[in-house]
């Protein structure tokens, strides 16, 4: 590999890498707003307003297969022939084109075309991705390289933390915490300057990568073997998801969805007046009838949840059991499967799947819990705050973790590792007062934090032990989360964000581990994985419409399980090829 990686962290190149993993944190921000939006002006409802997240994040598996397609095709990894610095030159660009998109899409008042500039700006972030994490790694000593990317998610959780703000000042005019009538008045032509703005920095940025001698060029002309047998199984994989996807969308307008919108209607005119405002008087007759159609409704509504959650499960089943058949069949013989050769890999992809799964499934369905009686019986409007803390509880956590990427005595390690963390929280808390929040209802959360301050002692700075200590407390808080009320399952749920934050990280260092000349494909199979966040939150939202939201709150348990088993079995994996960073 052309300028090779280095044992000493090369810090220069390294803060100017940085950068692109704020955007990725402040672009994703952006979704909290718009889908809701979405929601109102295109009058959708809660599954086909998450085709918003569908698309971001399912970008990220398109790319990342189209760009292992071509590697495979031509015999030479893409990202590694490009560069590690051109490749996200590359992506900076794909992703000012979807900013274009978007804004063509805006200013024709279009949702279909609004999903695929998100689409196309997730593509661009896919292929940035794909380079900038083995970047990170290649900056440095490969067993120091989890640091480095826990350094790159603290920048992206600070985009993360103050973009709403910096959006709804860009959009609304002031940092006031954003509710829903200010949503519904939004003015289009914001939108449309918002990502034109966007769309500039994009191509700033990416003109500072081209002009930086800062950044070396990573390129990696070696020739690798054809992984075909990898790329037919991830077209299967594929295929199936797409058959399975297929009859959920398709049943929006199905005949039987029609018949429930009708009587939905039905039962709107009849319970409400010409005026919009709600009718409080019924003779006998409308009585039953509205029974009957609440009834109808209600039954109608279970039977497509059912019949869609029955397909939600089928898709995710079939990347699940397509991993694990592809473990199976590369152990058996490794020829043709390229960088899934190594079970470290495949078995990496399935935990950046259920890790990103799950720290979105949570984003997503907590304002459900919040609304809920067992949650705070919240308005919707009153939930934002506790949607930040959980948010930036993925920040305090990874700013904590990048304390290694840097070159400090191990006293001073150990005093900031206590500081650093409550820092982060005061940040959090600082970004939720400035935006109008109420914070009082966190003025305990230090504990959660402290919490995971002793965890990050008890990690040693291993990837290995960092997954299963981290795993196991995220098992505790859903768990607590599972079977309490009020308070404490919200402090629970949230701190769930506190152990998520650095897994990212030491999932990637301990998945690229020892993979050599695959490193960058491995890259790509991993950001493939972030599917996740495509498939498991509206999963889990489904199973909230028929058991509960806060019983629906176990997927994330289960993905936490498997967390850490991977850190168990990835250890021993690693040990067993003497390439274990312990």
């Amino acid at each position: 590999m052309e300028n090779s990686t280095a044992t000493e962290t090369n810090y220069r190149a390294l803060i100017t890498l940085t950068t692109v993993f704020f955007f990725w944190g402040f672009i994703a921000a952006g979704n909290s707003i718009f889908i809701p939006f979405c929601r109102e002006f295109f009058n959708l409802d809660q599954f086909q307003s998450q085709l918003i997240d569908f698309a971001f994040y399912g970008a990220y598996y398109v790319g990342a297969l189209v760009l292992f397609m071509f590697g495979t095709l031509s015999g030479r990894d893409m990202i590694g022939k490009w560069g590690y610095k051109l490749s996200i030159i590359y992506g900076l660009i794909i992703s000012a084109l979807g900013a274009a998109t978007m804004i063509w899409s805006v200013d024709r008042e279009q949702f279909l075309p609004m999903l695929l500039g998100l689409f196309i700006v997730g593509l661009g972030f896919s292929v940035q991705q794909t380079s900038a994490n083995p970047f990170m790694i290649a900056l440095g000593e490969e067993k120091s390289g989890s640091n480095r990317i826990n350094l790159g998610g603290a920048i992206n959780s600070l985009g993360t933390t103050i973009g709403p703000i910096l959006i709804g000042l860009a959009l609304f005019g002031t940092t006031k915490a954003i509710n829903d009538d200010m949503i519904n008045d939004l003015d289009l032509n914001k939108v449309e300057i918002l990502y034109a703005f966007v769309g500039s920095l994009f191509i700033l940025v990416a003109i500072i990568f081209a002009v930086s001698e800062r950044l070396p060029a990573m390129i990696n002309l070696s020739p690798i073997e054809k992984s075909n047998k990898a790329l037919v199984a991830l077209g299967l994989i594929t295929l199936f998801l797409a058959i399975t996807y297929l009859p959920v969308l398709t049943s929006y307008n199905s005949d039987k969805a029609k018949d429930l919108v009708q009587i939905e209607q039905d039962y709107d005119s009849l319970t409400h007046d010409d005026n919009g405002n709600e009718t409080t008087n019924f003779t006998e007759s409308q009585l039953l009838t509205k029974t009957d159609l609440s009834g109808k409704a209600t039954a109608m509504r279970l039977e497509l949840d059912q019949y869609r959650m029955k397909w939600l499960l089928m898709g995710l089943f079939c990347v699940v059991f397509g991993i694990i058949v592809i473990q199976f069949l590369a152990k058996r013989k490794k020829e043709g499967w390229g960088a899934m050769q190594y079970p470290q890999l495949t078995l990496g992809m399935l935990a950046i799947f259920t890790y990103v799964g799950v720290e979105v499934a949570i984003g997503s369905n907590l304002s459900e819990f919040l609304k809920s009686d067992n949650g705070l019986n919240l308005e919707a409007s009153q939930t934002a705050p506790y949607i930040a803390m959980f948010w930036g509880s993925l920040m305090i956590g990874r700013w904590g973790g990048s304390i290694n990427a840097f070159k400090l005595q191990n006293k001073t390690k150990m005093i900031l590792r206590f500081i650093v963390p409550l820092v982060a929280l005061g940040v959090v808390l600082l970004a939720a007062y400035i935006g109008k929040y109420d914070i009082r209802p966190f003025k305990w959360y230090f504990l959660c934090v402290l919490v995971q301050i002793i965890a990050f002692y008890l990690t040693d700075d291993k990837p290995a032990k960092t997954l299963m200590i981290f795993g196991l407390l995220g098992i505790t808080s859903l768990t607590i989360g599972l079977f309490t009320s009020h308070l404490v399952a919200v402090y629970a749920f949230l701190s769930a964000g506190l152990f998520c934050s650095i897994m990212w990280s030491a999932i990637f260092s301990l998945a690229l581990g020892g993979l050599g000349k695959y490193q960058s494909q491995g890259s790509a199979f991993l950001v493939m994985m972030i599917l996740g966040g495509a498939i498991i939150p509206p999963l889990q939202g489904k199973f909230a419409d028929v058991i509960g939201i806060q019983n629906s709150f176990f997927v994330g348990l289960l993905c936490f399980i498997y967390i850490v088993i991977f850190g168990i079995m990835a250890k021993k994996i690693l040990r067993r090829s003497g390439v274990l960073f312990e």
